[in-house]
């Protein structure tokens, strides 16, 4: 990011200090404890805090200006030069510097949504785009509505394009974040169950998403899942491309290969090879390819792209065990869509034939909670060896293995060290552990004893 003050100056006209000076701004500080020279300060306020009182500090660790909420004292410790820009809210100050910014930067802007598969699509959306431009994506889970104009704000002053992951748990969540951004193409990787505690249904979960929509350029694309039924509506209308297996997707991608670490797909004409497992990774990269095609690339760079691409934390994260043994850490989040498909993907590993699931809580699913998690055994079969539960509700999908496969070996713990000193008990050269459950959960805690 470089802005100069006096650039504020134009959308915050109330304001002291040298505030029509031109100081450079390189960043933005959100957290006083943290060094960030040539920023910009802006105080969240929150409901049990306040970040104006850290003023003092946000200075020494280097702000050199600072929004402010107009209704709070400034502090007789703040430089009677240093500039200061009143506004009503600063969060929302926040939003209208990003916004002030993209459009000076002026990129293609592509936002991704989804209830799973949103953070991948991302990266493999920024790794296609790379090949032909200067491309800057979201990183972490910087997704909501201070995440994403933090994001924006860290893009460099020479990007091409903008990859904005947009996440949400209730409904005109993802409606801010559209307005904001703008986005040139949007991508709604599927419909899944997140955050039905809060929405009430699947079809509220699809309205909410289709948010993103509102914000979209006239003469952008809407690139959707053309396999679910509560997205059929929108598949006709002008500017929309489906992507999925179904006979009647715009990009229908057709499996030809699979491996423990890639998989060859034809879409069309055109073959391709991603260095991923897994058949919902295929639809993912389907959705890029279309993208891709729209902005005037070609297969090769789409094909070069996949093979750079770099996925966020603990997503499929491999990492070699005791005794020669693999532990994939997905503890980054879950559903029950995101749970089944992982687990479809385990199943199909050749490397290893003892296959040991450990599975969490999936949170948010409300009253469908029970019922939901139960649901995550319709995808284990006999070529699972052991289904591992922990927390207050993913009992119902180690009870439900039991049922349906009494030799096999299922038990649920209280406790992760229990857990995992089970677990690491079973390891050999032959096996492989999936870690699978919500962010809450923690589990990737159970490396520190999974991991040699």
């Amino acid at each position: 990011m470089i802005l100069e003050v006096v650039e504020l100056s134009k959308l915050y006209p109330n304001s002291k200090g040298a505030s029509k000076d031109s100081i450079r701004i390189e960043s933005v500080m959100t957290d006083s404890r943290k060094e960030a020279k040539q920023s910009l300060f802006v105080p969240i306020v929150g409901e049990s805090f306040d970040a104006h009182r850290f003023i003092g500090d946000a200075i020494k660790h280097g702000a050199v200006a600072a929004v402010w909420q107009k209704d709070i004292e400034v502090p007789a410790l703040v430089p009677t030069d240093f500039p200061l820009f009143f506004v009503d809210d600063t969060t929302k100050a926040l939003q209208d510097v990003a916004d002030y910014y993209l459009k000076k930067v002026d990129p293609v802007i592509v936002g991704v949504t989804g209830s799973n598969g949103k953070t991948t699509t991302k990266d493999l959306v920024a790794a296609v785009l790379s090949t032909r431009f200067r491309t800057h994506k979201t990183a972490g889970n910087f997704n909501n509505h201070i995440g994403l104009p933090l994001t924006i704000l860290s893009m460099d002053p020479e990007t091409e394009a903008c990859v904005l992951e947009m996440g949400m748990d209730r409904a005109g969540e993802i409606s801010v974040l559209s307005n904001l951004a703008e986005p040139d193409h949007a991508i709604i990787t599927n419909i899944g169950e997140s955050h039905i505690e809060n929405l009430g249904s699947r079809e509220a979960i699809a309205k909410a998403k289709l948010e993103i929509t509102e914000g979209l350029s006239r003469t952008g694309s809407l690139i959707l899942d053309g396999d679910e039924p509560l997205l059929e509506h929108k598949k006709q209308e002008e500017g929309t491309i489906s992507c999925g297996f179904g006979d009647d997707c715009d990009y229908q991608a057709v499996i030809e290969s699979s491996s423990d670490n890639d998989t060859t797909f034809r879409v069309g004409a055109s073959t391709y090879t991603l260095p991923m497992a897994g058949k919902h990774n295929v639809k993912n990269a389907t959705f890029v390819i279309a993208l891709a095609e729209r902005l005037g690339l070609t297969k090769e760079q789409i094909q070069n792209g996949f093979g750079r691409i770099q996925m966020s934390a603990m997503r499929f994260e491999k990492h070699e065990g005791p005794e020669g043994s693999l532990i994939i850490n997905d503890a980054y989040n879950a559903s029950p869509t995101s749970m089944k498909a992982i687990i479809e993907v385990i199943k199909d590993l050749t490397s290893k034939t003892q296959k040991v699931l450990v599975l969490g809580d999936m949170f948010e699913l409300g009253d469908q909670s029970e019922m939901l998690h139960r649901s995550v055994a319709d995808a284990i079969d006999e070529s699972i060896s052991a289904v591992f539960t922990i927390g207050a509700h993913a009992k119902q999908i180690s009870d439900a293995a039991r049922a349906e496969y009494p030799d096999m070996e299922t038990k649920h713990f209280e406790e992760k060290k229990a857990l995992s000193h089970h677990v690491r008990s079973l390891l050999t050269a032959d096996t492989v552990v999936l870690i699978k459950a919500s962010r809450g959960m923690k589990l990737e805690e159970l490396l520190t004893d999974l991991v040699d």
